[in-house]
């Protein structure tokens, strides 16, 4: 075979092989586009089936099923919740749970005073319920007496940090409010709240509040009646949207608040029935928790100042200053005052405060006690959480109270005596207490022994200790029979020395170095750390029960083991919240009857008849053991039995 030919016709092949790159290109060009073309087709496919199909037949799935879309928006119900206090709001509730049985839906007609939030509120979060509040405004603003336990809890619920932006995420709701517009300056304020705070916890409106109005002069369409038809109209109309799984989109040129889908989402709303002050308007919560009053304050103290100069050169004397020449100035502020005062703080005289604690509500109505119910038998319902200085040393990184409480590192404010703090406290507290008569759950037995305060717990904010009459304070309290439970800050070693005997001693020991404390509880003392060793020192000193309540935040002061333990051997606690333990039982309970009889013999032997914590200390029950499971008192357990239910401490 000839050489030359052979090469002739393998001459394609090699041509091939040498230009393979380019070949490799274009196929891998080939199939992309190919593979466009193909998704290209398909989604115009689909495109044209979807347009082809009737809309109702798009809510359903392959297999008859709805859609999760459909799913989301449809209404398997309407809840109405009325508060009554004339019978209105309940005809009007009747009147609508009507219109919306003729929509074929299921309705429920609830009447607030039967309905606790506590438990079952957050169940309309996974429900498809509708929730429609009818509530009325009695005089003064206040809700009516059916409605107070729910309107109080939403109270609470909205300005507390532990229920979040998001607790009622996924409730849908809608409000009308009755009120009557002569009384202006609460003119449908329950309908108001009400509204707000669902939106503050998270819930979602379905259509703007209405506001029915009693003064004919003034309604919107004549009358309360003609107020309440046109937003049942609007009500239904709207049920009917999402009943059929219908959303109004948003065209995107409207401003927020404007148009019906937006709307819903604001906190106010701007229709012809929004009585709401101008002052409402730059703050969309004017209910201020006393986590979120570090601004505001500051506001208010920079708007206080430019008030003032014109007053200083006239001579005129602010109430929140100096009375006069010699006298110091009150330390609640009028801005302090009045956030504190919405936040459910009874404030008394010009640096004391008492407010009823969560746990206190919760062993009310049956239920479970705080830590210190489980620990050292403290009765929940029979305790009063207050303070008599609001005043701390420290500014901490973790302060729930953002720093608003004043602060300083000794007494320059007006001072308030002792003994009318403790009788306005207990007067307080008992009020409170007293609020909650007639709540759904509450135990008659426990609600007559919450109006009998057993135990008093110095920690509800600020440093009790700086009050130069915390020792008379002290005594006052033991001789109501009141237990006592003290915390501070470990920055006044010389006051814990000179400190009365207290049934607990607290130091909260929020860090175990040097610069971690510093960058933590931010002192003003600048020799704070040799103040805060020379505190635990003293607690060491002391005879009666103490204990060490540590502060641990991540990335801050978890990683300090070993100089905490250095700590404890410096201060010696009895407690690190539970520490007591003789033989094989545990004994961190106390016997509050014969601390009380020791407290006597304290006080009549001038301070010579002194008593260590052992002296007072009772065995823990079994229930209160880690892994047991809580069943409460027995009545037959001597042990435990609570003593002198009857004693009236009203008086003292």
């Amino acid at each position: 075979m000839d050489p030359a030919g052979a090469w002739d016709s393998a001459s394609p092949w090699v041509s091939l092989w040498t230009n393979r790159f380019y070949v490799y290109v274009g196929l891998a060009c080939g199939i992309s586009l190919w593979i466009c073309f193909q998704m290209v087709v398909r989604r115009r496919d689909k495109s044209s089936q979807e347009r082809s199909v009737p809309k109702a037949s798009q809510d359903l799935g392959t297999d008859g099923s709805i859609s999760l879309q459909r799913k989301e928006v449809s209404v398997s119900g309407v809840k109405i919740f009325y508060g009554s206090q004339t019978g209105t709001a309940k005809g009007f509730a009747a009147s609508l749970a009507e219109a919306v049985t003729s929509l074929g839906l299921p309705v429920a007609v609830v009447d607030l005073k039967d309905y606790d939030p506590d438990d079952h509120l957050v169940e309309e979060v996974t429900g498809k319920n509708v929730c429609a509040f009818v509530v009325a405004t009695y005089t003064g603003g206040r809700p009516p007496h059916s409605a107070q336990w729910f309107y109080r809890w939403l109270e609470e619920a909205a300005g507390d940090f532990r229920f979040g932006k998001t607790y009622l995420k996924g409730m849908r709701y809608a409000v009308f409010g009755l009120g009557n517009s002569a009384y202006a300056s609460h003119f449908n304020k329950v309908g108001k709240n009400v509204d707000k705070w669902l939106w503050t916890l998270g819930a979602h409106r379905v259509v703007a509040r209405g506001e029915g109005d009693c003064d004919v002069a003034n309604s919107t369409h004549g009358s309360i009646e003609a107020d309440f038809r046109a937003w049942k109209a609007r009500f239904l109309a709207r049920l009917h949207t999402l009943e059929k799984g219908e959303k109004k989109p948003c065209a995107g040129s409207c401003k927020r608040g404007q148009c019906e889908s937006s709307a819903e989402e604001e906190p106010f709303e701007s229709t012809s029935e929004d009585e709401s002050g101008a002052e409402d308007r730059p703050n969309p919560n004017p209910v201020v928790d006393v986590e979120d009053l570090g601004r505001i304050v500051s506001c208010a103290k920079r708007e206080k100042r430019e008030k003032e100069q014109p007053e200083e050169k006239s001579g005129l004397l602010r109430s929140s200053g100096k009375n006069g020449p010699g006298e110091r100035r009150a330390m609640i502020t009028p801005a302090l005052r009045e956030a504190l005062t919405r936040q459910g703080y009874q404030l008394i005289g010009s640096h004391s405060g008492v407010k009823l604690c969560r746990w206190t509500k919760s062993m009310l109505r049956g239920r479970g006690g705080c830590y210190k119910h489980t620990f050292y038998g403290i009765e929940s319902h029979r305790c009063m959480e207050t303070t008599p200085s609001l005043a701390c040393a420290n500014k901490c990184v973790f302060c729930w109270r953002h720093h608003t409480n004043p602060v300083g590192t000794e007494w320059r404010w007006k001072m308030d005596q002792p003994e009318v703090i403790l009788k306005e406290s207990i007067e307080n507290h008992q009020s409170m207490i007293k609020q909650f008569k007639g709540v759904p759950g509450v135990k008659e037995e426990r609600f007559e022994e919450g109006m009998m305060v057993k135990h008093c717990a110095l920690s509800l904010v600020g440093e009790p200790i700086m009050y130069p009459e915390i020792n008379r304070f002290l005594t006052l309290l033991h001789e109501c029979k009141i237990s006592s439970f003290l915390v501070t800050n470990a920055q006044f070693p010389v006051e814990i020395r000179n400190l009365k005997p207290v049934t607990q001693l607290y130091v909260s020991v929020d860090a175990s170095t040097k610069d971690s404390l510093k960058k933590i509880d931010r002192p003003l003392f600048k020799d704070f750390w040799q103040r805060f060793l020379d505190s635990l020192k003293a607690l060491a000193a002391k005879q009666q029960r103490t204990v060490y309540r540590l502060t641990l935040v991540k990335a801050w002061n978890v990683d300090e083991l070993q100089a905490y333990a250095e700590l404890v051997s410096l201060g010696n606690p009895d407690f690190i919240e539970v520490k007591f333990k003789v033989g094989s039982e545990w004994w961190t309970w106390i016997d509050y009857d014969r601390f009380q009889e020791l407290v006597r013999e304290y006080e009549h032997s001038g301070g010579s008849a002194t008593f260590g914590a052992q002296d007072y200390m009772a065995r823990t029950p079994p229930w209160a053991v880690f892994g047991a499971r809580e069943r409460g008192f027995d009545p037959k357990d001597t042990r435990y039995q609570r003593k002198n239910k009857s004693k009236d401490i009203s008086g003292c």
